[in-house]
């Protein structure tokens, strides 16, 4: 390995085999070294193999063992672990949006107590993560047919035992990707059960996936029935490409995607696209600050520039 190399936390996780949150976790706890080139952290190749060279030495998981990690360092002694961020909160914010790189860029602005990190995973495996204690700020916007509404019924399911308050961030359009001119007459859900249609849909985890599986439920279309179902991108972007690219017919996004990519949109539902924070004394100031944040003109200005609907960002949707 060239000592003088970087990597991406994504390199970081491929190389030593775990998942990109459980990175993000040992950059928190300074077990890590990282340092930030504009929104995306890097790791230098040396602090990557001390960090893997102090972990065989202390013989212990790195993640769960703190205290014996501490008990191998003599009072003297330097410690196994130097912390680069002592003097902030790392905070992972969850969720694919762009408009949550904003919202980074804000909390950069407003002073050093918070560092924020981006996780770009779907609302339900954010959630998850939360539950874990994996991130500190998740977005969600997950549909659930029997209520009609969205994320509180998904929230209190997978957040069980826990107090967290949600926060309306923006309303956005979901609904179709389709080829420019619409050719094939394409017109709702409805047309997701015909032969000569054929989807590209998203991860299994993602909102917009979650949108789609609700929708056959409603429509008593059956997944089998439906030509690409199994057929997987990973983002709104990747989605919207390819059905530009003549991959498939539809896909499931948001309408702001669209612009960019160069198809045509049909909206279908108007989704809410919420912030989920942890209740607790750790996280009373930063609760706080996230209120300053979003009900800020200056935030709000900001979104709506690029097309977000903030009619109700900052609204307190739900707390327990």
């Amino acid at each position: 390995m060239n000592h003088n190399e970087s990597f991406t936390t994504e390199e970081i996780a491929d190389i030593l085999k775990v998942s990109k949150l459980t990175v993000y976790d040992l950059i928190k706890k300074g077990k890590i070294k990282a340092y930030r080139v504009g929104r995306q952290m890097r790791v230098d190749a040396a602090d990557l193999e001390t960090f893997k060279k102090n972990a065989k030495e202390t013989l212990i998981d790195p993640l769960e063992n703190d205290q014996a990690a501490a008990a191998q360092t003599t009072t003297n002694a330097a410690p196994a672990f130097y912390d680069p961020f002592a003097n902030y909160r790392s905070i992972i914010i969850s969720g694919q949006d762009s408009s949550l790189d904003i919202l980074a860029k804000h909390f950069e602005a407003k002073g050093k107590a918070y560092r924020p990190l981006r996780s770009y995973i779907g609302s339900l495996n954010g959630l998850l993560a939360m539950y874990k204690g994996l991130a500190d700020i998740v977005s969600t916007h997950l549909f659930d047919g029997d209520t009609n509404t969205y994320n509180i019924p998904y929230i209190k399911k997978l957040l069980v035992s826990h107090s967290f308050i949600v926060i309306r961030y923006i309303n956005r359009q979901a609904g179709f990707y389709i080829e420019s001119g619409n050719p094939k007459n394409i017109k709702g859900w409805n047309d997701l059960k015909r032969h000569d249609i054929k989807i590209l849909n998203r991860e299994i985890g993602s909102g917009a996936r979650i949108l789609l599986d609700e929708q056959l439920r409603l429509h008593q279309i059956k997944k089998k029935d439906v030509i690409g179902y199994n057929q997987e991108c990973m983002s709104h972007y990747s989605v919207a490409a390819g059905i530009s690219q003549g991959k498939a017919d539809i896909g499931i996004g948001i309408e702001k995607t669209s612009y960019t990519a160069g198809v045509d949109f049909i909206p279908l539902i108007t989704e809410n696209y919420d912030l989920v924070i942890l209740k607790s004394e750790k996280n009373k100031e930063l609760i706080q600050m996230i209120k300053e944040i979003i009900e800020s003109e200056e935030l709000k200005s900001e979104l709506k520039a690029v097309g977000y609907d903030v009619e109700e960002t900052g609204k307190i949707v739900f707390e327990q």
